[in-house]
């Protein structure tokens, strides 16, 4: 019997969440089939088999947390191709048919609660698989009011889900005791509430921007660019920049060069601190900010003060392909050394974006929207403007830097062939 481990993931990742399992037990597997996958705190990363043969056991359930080394999945190697009838049945559908109390899902119960439950004995408790269990407890469900087609009366994981779904839609039946802002635990008044989960990458965003607030001293200063000119510019040379690199020419590699050349004149803004220590940096790795289902996550553009528009462009497009469909890897989000956000893809015209820690600035990008611009003392314009943030920690940046930092993006965007020769 071979057993499967939790891989080394990263030196700074010590433990994940097994997201979802690829292979149920009984399946036959060949060695380096994928079994789950193991969602961390950066990262979905899939777990390999090391061995061939059959799945015999998940020593977990979806959801549960499993550390480095530790054993998730026994196979037992060798055998037939083909499972057996027998051995190829799903997990989700295999089924208690040991005593109530001497179950798996109940051994880390509580002692009272293994004598009762819902004021009814453990004998009268319905068949249910494991992981109905488990989903059932993180839900707050009576398993004996869980209708299930089953013919045996058999509690499957769908049935629960199912079931969660319609309650939700409509108030309980019995009140509540919930948290509410400031004021304790207050009975509910039969409103329908949903609880989920947060999944462990929301936790870790949670977790750091928090750490970030309280150990920053975070402030921000805004200016707002005239974008005439780099529109007039993309609108000129978009089709021949297509064709010639197989890349749109969107807005973020003028920014992306921008903020190398204003880091290089500024390069407080390009540091972290490292105790009583500054660490300047004499690269330039820019993360840029993606949205996903996930979350937001910041894979990082390596060497952007050596590569071309296209260049950038063509990381920017594929950096942001692998985010949203959970390929990233640990590398492509480590060691940044300052970030760029674009709210304005949302349509957000101001905000005041959070530091991605250690860095010491971040920029945001907002929207661009038409506003009566004035060109002199008689002549009035509508323009194409958008509103910039840059975050930084006023511990080593002092304003003076960071506003001249801003003013000198500004300039460089308002007048592109400055920026071609300067950035």
């Amino acid at each position: 019997m071979a057993e499967i481990k939790v891989p080394e993931l990263a030196e700074s990742i010590t433990e994940g969440t097994i997201a979802k399992w690829l292979k149920n037990v009984g399946e036959y597997v060949e060695k380096g089939d994928y079994l789950l996958e193991l969602e961390t705190d950066k990262v979905n990363i899939e777990v390999i088999s090391d061995y061939s043969g059959t799945l015999t056991e998940q020593k977990f359930s979806e959801g549960d947390t499993v550390k480095v080394g530790e054993t998730i999945a026994t196979v037992s190697e060798g055998g037939a191709g083909t499972p057996s009838a027998a051995e190829s049945k799903p997990q989700e559908t295999q089924v208690e048919t040991v005593k109530p109390e001497i179950s798996a899902a109940n051994k880390n119960e509580p002692a009272d609660e293994k004598q009762v439950e819902h004021g009814k004995d453990l004998t009268q408790r319905p068949i249910a698989s494991p992981a109905a269990r488990k989903l059932a407890r993180e839900k707050g469900i009576n398993l004996q009011e869980v209708p299930t087609p089953d013919p045996l009366g058999r509690v499957r994981k769908q049935d629960v889900s199912s079931f969660d779904s319609n309650v939700s839609r409509k108030p309980a039946s019995t009140p509540k005791m919930v948290p509410t802002g400031g004021q304790g635990n207050v009975e509910d008044t039969s409103k329908p509430i949903v609880y989920e989960r947060m999944s462990r990458r929301r936790q870790t965003i949670a977790k750091r921007l928090l750490e970030v607030k309280q150990t920053t001293a975070m402030l921000t200063t805004f200016n707002e660019i005239d974008m005439t000119a780099i529109m007039d510019l993309r609108k000129r040379r978009k089709d021949k920049f297509y064709e010639e690199h197989d890349v749109k020419l969107g807005f973020m590699s003028f920014f992306t060069k921008a903020v190398v050349a204003a880091l290089k004149k500024f390069p407080l803004l390009n540091a972290e601190i490292q105790g009583d220590q500054l660490l300047l940096k004499k690269f330039y790795d820019i993360g840029v900010a993606v949205s996903t289902d996930e979350g937001l996550v910041v894979p990082v553009v390596r060497d952007a003060d050596r590569k071309s528009f296209a260049e950038i462009e063509g990381d920017i497009m594929q950096l942001a392909e692998k985010a949203r469909s959970n390929k990233l890897s640990l590398k492509d989000l480590q060691g940044g050394t300052f970030t760029i956000t674009n709210g304005g893809v949302f349509g957000s015209l101001l905000s005041t974006p959070i530091l991605n820690g250690p860095q010491v600035g971040i920029l945001g990008m907002h929207t661009i929207q038409l506003r009566p611009v004035a060109i002199d003392k008689e002549k009035t314009e509508n323009r194409p403007m958008m509103y910039l943030a840059l975050s930084y920690d006023h511990r080593i940046v002092d304003g003076k830097e960071a506003v001249s930092f801003l003013v000198m993006i500004k300039k460089l965007l308002e007048d592109p062939e400055k920026l071609l020769l300067e950035g």
